[in-house]
């Protein structure tokens, strides 16, 4: 006997949540489908306020590693920076790279010296992330709520370069959308 009173508790707290998750969809409305914006995830100086635009480092190589995987495997399609879709081949170039660079030999001014650079993508200089998301309004209580539709990992393009006003610039690695469907409602 208990054990039915206890199932029967049971079901209507949760035809009760049920009902009260119907409750807070149908009140949420659209602010926006489409607001983007950039996130610093790791401190261009550790000495200054570690804790803002930061994510701790093993979590943030675990959420970059996390995403960079899904695009590598193609379990989530990536995208350049203009919405072109990239197969898992492309994505796994990007950052990684050989180039030969030719100099004089100084030893004999008729002879060139070939030296091959070969560069490969670091997780750890992945410092900023794009985020594309969907953003709602709870006309019940005035809360707001996101939806991240799209994530487009990017890294310094050389420290050396920089914007006197915004500061270094930055390099697209790819688009990721959440939602197959999401590029075809961008063009």
């Amino acid at each position: 006997m208990k054990n039915y009173i206890l199932l029967g508790i049971v079901s209507i707290l949760f035809t009760t949540a049920c009902n009260n998750n119907k409750n807070e969809i149908t009140n949420q409305k659209i602010l926006t489908e489409r607001i983007q914006y950039d996130v610093i995830i790791k401190s261009p100086d550790a000495e200054y306020d570690w804790w803002r635009e930061n994510i701790e480092g093993s979590k943030r190589e675990s959420f970059v590693r996390t995403l960079l995987e899904l695009a590598y495997s193609g379990k989530v399609k990536a995208y350049d920076y203009f919405n072109n879709p990239l197969t898992p081949e492309e994505v796994k170039k990007i950052g990684n790279s050989t180039d030969t660079l030719q100099y004089i030999d100084p030893l004999d001014p008729n002879h060139m010296i070939d030296t091959i650079i070969k560069n490969t993508l670091n997780i750890q200089n992945i410092t900023k992330v794009r985020f594309l998301e969907e953003w709602y309004l709870n006309e019940k209580d005035y809360s707001f709520n996101k939806k991240v539709v799209g994530v487009m990992l990017m890294m310094p393009y050389h420290s050396t370069l920089i914007d006197s006003t915004s500061g270094p610039l930055y390099t697209p690695i790819c688009w990721m959308y959440f939602d197959e469907k999401y590029p075809a409602k961008l063009k």
